[in-house]
């Protein structure tokens, strides 16, 4: 209907916040947002990544194609990944990739001169940007001296040697994984689950045990007061029905009704460190705007088709 505005101003609820985990409520909205949410930051949320190796000299194990692969898979802390320059795109360096705005530096050497094997990690790689470094996973307590010595990248043996320079540019998970900011994300519809209480007292406290426990998750528990079953646990439901399946079997259909609430998602966000998983999700709602200008622009574009014709498509090059 001509005049009728369909917009929608969505609300967000933080319910946990880490430096790599996220857990908010999407509300008033529909799935489509929320997928396009979704898949813009596992696939267009831009970082850096090694992204060229040039191996001088290397004695190890493993061939220069595997170590420059390993290399490419380090998470690099990108949070100026928004402000930098696609290397494609870049007239400073005539699309090269290699200068300032658009990519970073790495070097590594490390020679084996004792008979311990050597562990050639991410910490060994020396940045040209002190903002753009590898992730450091190890824990701040120190409990855990495993993961103090950064990613491993290969192993030496004495007398082995590798030496190599690396470029780290800026791009996105839908080119190459290695780019992707995100380890999980993923939503679910919030559950909005109703126990019909006229039928909940024909049933015996064994019977409402039984139904309790038929659950695989923890939705349901009984009162140890009022002996009356209740919901304690709405979103540990996975929509598997098979409190729905119990009480047909017990010859009680409509005990509980169970239905997703189409404008209500939780959506859990890991980031794999490049990125804190707050910023993911800023720069993920920033790229989606970014975007829907681009179909704004369009639009403007298929109105000039329809009213030109063949004309308009032919100046545009189409």
């Amino acid at each position: 209907m001509e005049g009728v505005s369909y917009q929608r101003f969505p609300k967000v609820k933080i319910r946990e916040l880490k430096g790599d985990y996220v857990k908010f409520e999407l509300r008033d909205t529909d799935a489509s947002i929320a997928n396009a949410l979704r898949r813009v930051m596992i696939a267009e949320v831009p970082t850096i990544a090694i992204d060229l190796v040039e191996i001088e000299v290397n004695s190890s194990v493993l061939n220069d194609e595997f170590i420059a692969h390993r290399l490419g898979l380090i998470p690099l802390t990108s949070e100026r990944a928004m402000s930098m320059r696609f290397s494609r795109d870049c007239d400073a360096c005539d699309g090269d990739g290699q200068c300032e705005y658009c990519s970073v530096e790495f070097h590594l050497r490390a020679k084996c001169i004792s008979d311990q094997t050597l562990d050639v990690t991410s910490k060994d790689l020396y940045s040209s940007d002190h903002t753009v470094v590898p992730v450091d996973f190890s824990d701040p307590a120190g409990y855990d001296s495993s993961e103090q010595k950064g990613i491993i990248i290969v192993k030496l043996r004495r007398g082995q040697e590798l030496r190599l320079r690396a470029i780290a540019r800026k791009g996105i998970g839908k080119d190459h994984a290695k780019w992707s900011p995100a380890a999980t994300v993923t939503f679910m519809y919030e559950p909005d689950i109703h126990i019909n209480e006229d039928l909940m007292e024909t049933l015996t406290l064994e019977e409402k045990q039984s139904w309790v426990e038929s659950s695989p998750t923890k939705v349901l528990d009984i009162d140890p007061v009022t002996q009356q079953v209740v919901v304690v646990d709405p979103e540990a439901y996975t929509y598997d029905d098979e409190v729905i399946k119990k009480a047909e079997a017990m010859g009680k259909p409509g005990l509980v009704d169970i239905r997703a609430k189409e404008d209500s998602f939780i959506f859990t966000v890991e980031s794999t460190g490049a990125i804190k998983a707050s910023q993911l999700v800023l720069n993920a709602i920033e790229v989606l705007k970014q975007k829907l200008d681009a179909v704004r622009l369009s639009e403007d574009t298929v109105e000039a088709d329809d009213q030109f014709g063949e004309l308009g498509a032919h100046m545009r090059g189409g």
